[in-house]
């Protein structure tokens, strides 16, 4: 056979990259493990070691952040094949749509729903952001800022510039710039007096991949405020700002206190979860319904109220004390 017969797959060429602002600031290791994907971290510190990979002809190292206009050469490599994308409904895709909050040339804020995960994994086909990727093509960047648990409703953020996601990571990173409030059904009667929990959390991922959090004296430190917002016979809605970003924060901080939320399968009691499902409620009650932020000197206020079928469980089924 020749090198030219139709049947072979084409060989692989030098590949020049041109960076701009999305890319801008970004370690090339990070930037590389992104544009090559189904390439092995080992081989590309590899081939940056061996000047296969360079910038404006030079060689590079492997925390070298890249400028706008660099010239990233790539030598041949063979990449594996981009596993398919799922094809997602238009069902899905409108749904979204109609619950995005906010969006401007860097930044998108969706009002998520209770079930669906922000990005795909853990047997995941997709998520909320694979989701968003597939309704806007056109835009070559778009990441998560944050993260909520699949059952978590409510407000998230999506960037669509790499200086937005920087800048917004570095205010969560200093918890200043950033502030997120969450309603919270919990089981019981939370105490007026009760305003805060600052308690240590420790994460455990179980065998399964399952991530496990519980309060203990070897975890990271936690702090979320709490605040009383309606008591109803045998249960409450509070308000709960957490303070750092732990994994389940809310979720372990209200059990800790002793008020597992309404419809946790992971930290609820079987005996509570049963009452509440009887009486209708079959998600999670927790649901991210504030966020404000500062984002290039400017404050921006989102909100996004209770969906109608959790507020009609709580006017229709719960006897309200307060």
């Amino acid at each position: 056979m020749s090198e030219t017969d139709p049947n072979l797959a084409p060989r692989p060429a030098v590949r020049y990259v041109t960076i701009d602002e999305n890319n801008h600031g970004q370690r090339i290791d990070n930037f590389l493990v992104t544009f090559l994907k189904g390439v092995p971290k080992g081989k590309i510190y590899n081939l940056l070691r061996k000047g296969e990979i360079r910038v404006n002809k030079k060689r590079t190292k492997p925390d070298y952040r890249l400028q706008s206009d660099d010239v990233v050469r790539i030598a041949p490599i063979v990449i594996a094949p981009e596993a398919k994308k799922p094809d997602l409904s238009d069902k899905l895709k409108n749904e979204i749509e109609s619950r995005i909050v906010y969006e401007d040339k860097g930044l998108l804020v969706v009002n998520k729903p209770s079930g669906l995960a922000v990005h795909g994994g853990s047997g995941l086909s997709f998520g909320l952001v694979e989701v968003v990727r597939q309704m806007r093509p056109q835009e070559k960047f778009i990441e998560l800022v944050h993260r909520l648990d699949r059952d978590t409703s409510g407000l998230i953020m999506i960037a669509k510039k790499r200086s937005v996601l920087k800048e917004l990571h570095t205010a969560l990173r200093e918890k200043e710039g950033v502030q997120k409030t969450y309603l919270a059904l919990v089981y019981g009667g939370w105490p007026k007096r009760k305003q805060q929990v600052n308690a240590p959390l420790l994460k455990n991922e179980l065998k399964s991949g399952e991530r496990v959090v519980k309060v203990h004296t070897d975890g990271k430190e936690s702090l979320t405020l709490f605040k009383l917002v309606r008591q109803f016979e045998g249960y409450s809605l509070i308000e709960c700002e957490p303070i750092t970003g732990r994994t389940h924060q809310i979720r372990v901080h209200t059990l800790h206190a002793g008020y597992p939320i309404v419809g946790d399968d992971k930290y609820s009691p079987a005996e509570d979860l049963k009452a509440s499902k009887a009486l209708g409620f079959k998600r999670l009650c927790l649901h991210a319904t504030r966020l404000v932020i500062e984002l290039n000197g400017e404050k921006k206020v989102f909100e996004a109220p209770l969906e109608d079928e959790w507020q009609s469980l709580m006017s229709h089924t719960l006897k309200a004390l307060y």
